[in-house]
């Protein structure tokens, strides 16, 4: 069991995020429970990157003094699975929003699915989703997409080591991706489906490692609550 003082201290603790939860309801949830088990007034707590409410998987959240750590952790490689859906798109490029265009699939093949893999591999320009939390004036992206308001968005570079397809069922689209801190499996799903001379959507994500940490390794909120309780 880890003790008040080295909460204090700086730890950092893995956590696998539940679907729906944000990155900020997980890291409140934490330091609330933390507070309440050792009866603490006030503790630093945070989360070294960001996962959609519709993703799962590890979060890394430090405590105390390791939150200094936060900006080294973000700038790891991070690994992520999941599965795109060929054939439609949504202006969020997930699910979040509803699909607003369908285009045709007849043409894609296995084939042409693998090899469209290679053209994002290394450096590439991506242009982030509106709806996403990034700034533009002092006001969330999200913001402006949620009022019908078209903003501009410039590209970004990112860099993807690994790009595989898993598991091809159907429009279904199993992936893994190896990529560096900014890059957005949604931009990368629609960017694919635009490639494939499609569209496509972004249906499941989980993130499973950054850096040297591993979701293997994490725990659920549930598993840390009763951990602090025993």
């Amino acid at each position: 069991m880890i003790s008040k003082e080295e909460y204090l201290s700086g730890q950092v603790l893995l956590v696998d995020k539940p679907l729906n939860w944000t990155s900020f309801q997980v890291v409140n949830k934490l330091r609330w429970e933390i507070r309440q088990a050792f009866q603490i007034k006030k503790i630093k707590v945070g989360h070294a990157g960001t996962l959609d409410p519709l993703a799962t998987g590890l979060l890394v959240i430090c405590t105390g003094k390791m939150t200094k750590q936060i900006d080294t952790f973000q700038g790891q490689i991070k690994e992520y699975t999941g599965t795109f859906v060929l054939g439609s798109t949504t202006p969020s490029f997930d699910l979040e929003t509803e699909i607003n265009n369908t285009f045709p699939t007849e043409h894609i093949t296995p084939d042409l699915i693998q090899e469209t893999t290679k053209q994002f591999i290394g450096e590439i320009q991506q242009y982030p989703p509106v709806f996403s939390a990034l700034k533009k004036d002092g006001k969330r992206l999200y913001e402006y997409a949620r009022a019908g308001k078209a903003v501009e968005i410039k590209t970004r570079t990112v860099s993807i080591q690994d790009f595989e397809i898993t598991k091809i069922d159907g429009l279904s689209i199993s992936f893994r991706v190896v990529c560096s801190k900014g890059t957005y499996i949604r931009s990368l799903a629609n960017d694919f489906g635009k490639a494939l001379q499609s569209g496509a959507h972004l249906s499941a994500l989980r993130r499973t490692k950054i850096g040297a940490f591993n979701v293997d390794n994490a725990v659920s909120i549930e598993t840390f609550i009763t951990s602090l309780k025993d």
